[in-house]
């Protein structure tokens, strides 16, 4: 049954699913919708036109659904769309999309927010994103399946973090990340593969040693980007996770492609 605490306020309109629990001193929008088995710990604020999937479960203080901290924001009737299983830590805030962005904000399945994370207007997460405490996406930004990103990190809007990839903490991300790539520093820049990740995700060797030889090929200091792509993709043009990278990197972005320093190109 749907459990509603005496000082919490569920406007009318509101649609809650089977089972929802609502904590003290929540307040949850005429327009919001929650799935089933979603919770609100306390002093939780759900606004807008935000819908939240099953099983979702919120801490107290978060802010989920007012306007972006846009200029650009008119009032438009933009929404906020998070999947499922997902865990949203205190003071953490996600706002809704805008028009110059497709009108929407959307954030994937089982994800981890910890404390103070931001997801800005129009970003896309994908699943099983982990952002550590204080790090941020500014508007725009899409952040692919299993990335993650460390503590007090801040990436640059109409960036793309490629899946599987690692932001360190504390990093300034002003580029696109490349899938399975790791970044760090004030104004990052690439580091390597992330390795451990791929080795939890269980990667086999063979596909480690084949990103790691391709990513020597795509960074190295001789001739243009766009002839190592064509050789990379000669030699491993049926391996999928390199060509994730490749791909990626032919993408028509509107961000230049972090790269590494000269002493981690090889």
């Amino acid at each position: 049954m749907t459990a509603i605490h005496p000082t919490a306020i569920v406007e009318s309109g509101a649609k809650l699913g089977e089972e929802v629990t609502i904590g003290p001193y929540c307040i949850v929008g005429p327009e919001v919708e929650l799935g089933e088995g979603v919770g609100l710990t306390s002093h939780v604020v759900v606004a807008g036109r935000t819908i939240i999937g099953p099983n979702t479960r919120i801490y107290p203080f978060a802010s989920i659904g007012h306007p972006p901290q846009d200029l650009k924001y008119k009032g438009e009737a933009s929404r906020l769309v998070i999947g499922a299983n997902n865990v949203i830590r205190e003071y953490v805030t996600m706002n809704p999309g805008t028009e110059g962005g497709g009108m929407v904000t959307q954030v994937g399945n089982n994800g981890l927010f910890m404390i103070g994370a931001h997801v800005a207007h129009d970003c896309k997460i994908g699943n099983h994103v982990v952002m550590a405490n204080n790090a941020t996406l500014a508007g725009h930004v899409e952040v692919g399946d299993w990335a993650i990103l460390g503590g007090l990190s801040a990436v640059h809007q109409f960036v793309r973090v490629g899946h599987h990839a690692m932001i360190g903490g504390m990093s300034g991300v002003e580029h696109d990340v490349i899938p399975y790539g790791s970044v760090m520093g004030d104004r990052a820049r690439l580091s390597g593969l992330n390795v451990i990740g791929l080795k939890r995700r269980r990667f086999s060797r063979e596909n480690i040693h084949a990103l790691r030889t391709a990513y020597r090929l795509l960074f190295a200091q001789e001739g243009a980007m766009a002839e190592r792509l064509a050789d990379v993709e000669a030699m491993f043009g049926d391996n999928e996770p390199v060509m994730d990278i490749v791909n990626f990197i032919r993408f028509d972005s509107s961000r230049a492609m972090c790269q590494p320093r000269a002493e981690h190109a090889a």
